[in-house]
């Protein structure tokens, strides 16, 4: 799939979020890239057969106090390889990244991947 493609995938995922929370995403960026750096799967401590699909880095909305401010932007990046190797066709790929983006945009919103395990997202 082309990036163009891809990234309007991303950026329809995001705008499907329901209405409340699509209100509350403040200070925030959506990007798409081919795959995570080094850093970024170190930073993710994934297990042995792990995929990162996406990743979240920034200050959730918990944890921002009064001094919040003057800060970049929070990033959600979804990475465009594993995703694409991981599915079969379009249909799988559109699927995946609209998890992906609602995973990530949950800890945007203070939502851990425990959580998220027992909501089966």
């Amino acid at each position: 799939m082309d990036r163009e493609r891809f990234e309007w995938l991303v950026a329809r995922a995001v705008q499907a979020l329901p209405k409340e929370f699509v209100v509350r995403l403040e200070n925030i960026t959506v990007v798409v890239e081919d795959q995570p750096t080094p850093r970024q799967l170190a930073r993710a401590r994934l297990k042995r057969g792990q995929t990162l699909f996406g990743l979240y880095e920034g200050v959730p909305l918990t944890k921002r106090g009064a001094h919040y401010g003057l800060v970049v932007p929070d990033k959600i990046t979804i990475f465009q390889g594993p995703i694409e190797s991981a599915c079969r066709d379009d249909a799988e790929i559109t699927a995946e990244i609209q998890r992906v983006v609602q995973h990530e945009i949950a800890h945007h919103f203070g939502i851990g991947d425990a959580r998220l395990r027992q909501l089966g997202k």
